[in-house]
């Protein structure tokens, strides 16, 4: 049902108004300091940030070792990711990094409900995602195709949106060598 407004006669014209009232925030790794902190990234104060794109293994790091920095495992494989991520980013001169791992709080229902409708939304909004593909092999150059069709990455269910919607997409080996962007795949 749509409230009419005075002086807003056309609903697209009261929609602009609501939305502009939303503040879409997300909590990003500083990757400098590898706290979380909570920010906005559709409005005025935004911060860009970069958004890495894996699959899970068996020692991801979580929203809750993160905000507990002393409980924080730094011997944990997925730890390995955000070590990995956040250099990357500095260099490029973006000081935030995203990881569905530990940037979402699990525990809360209505945080992760919000986070799924979003994620559309936050890979578009990513100034680069970084597509970690785990099983590559290191190697110089462009993946061949049997490797490409046995990696994991190409076989989980978010790919296909992880793949198309941010402009940048950066791939990289096992070894977080860099070994391509989708604009250079898709030329070859």
């Amino acid at each position: 049902m749509l409230i009419k407004i005075p002086m807003l006669s056309e609903p697209h014209l009261f929609l602009r108004v609501w939305r502009l009232n939303i503040q879409l925030v997300m909590w990003l790794i500083n990757c400098s300091t590898f706290a979380l902190e909570l920010h906005d990234v559709d409005g005025p104060n935004q911060k860009p940030y970069w958004i890495l794109s894996h699959t899970w293994g068996l020692e991801e790091v979580t929203y809750p070792e993160m905000r507990a920095k002393d409980l924080l495992d730094l011997t944990k494989k997925g730890f390995e990711k955000i070590r990995s991520i956040c250099p990357l980013a500095l260099e490029a001169g973006c000081q935030y990094a995203w990881v569905d791992t530990c940037c979402i709080d699990k525990s809360c229902s209505a945080e992760l409900s919000e986070s799924m409708n979003s994620m559309f939304y936050w890979y578009q909004r990513a100034k680069v995602c970084f597509a970690y593909l785990e099983d590559i092999e290191p190697r110089e150059g462009l993946p061949s195709l049997v490797q490409l069709r046995r990696c994991r990455w190409f076989t989980h269910g978010w790919t296909l949106q992880e793949l198309i919607v941010p402009k940048e997409v950066w791939f990289f080996d096992g070894k977080w060598n860099f070994r391509g962007t989708k604009k250079l795949w898709q030329k070859h």
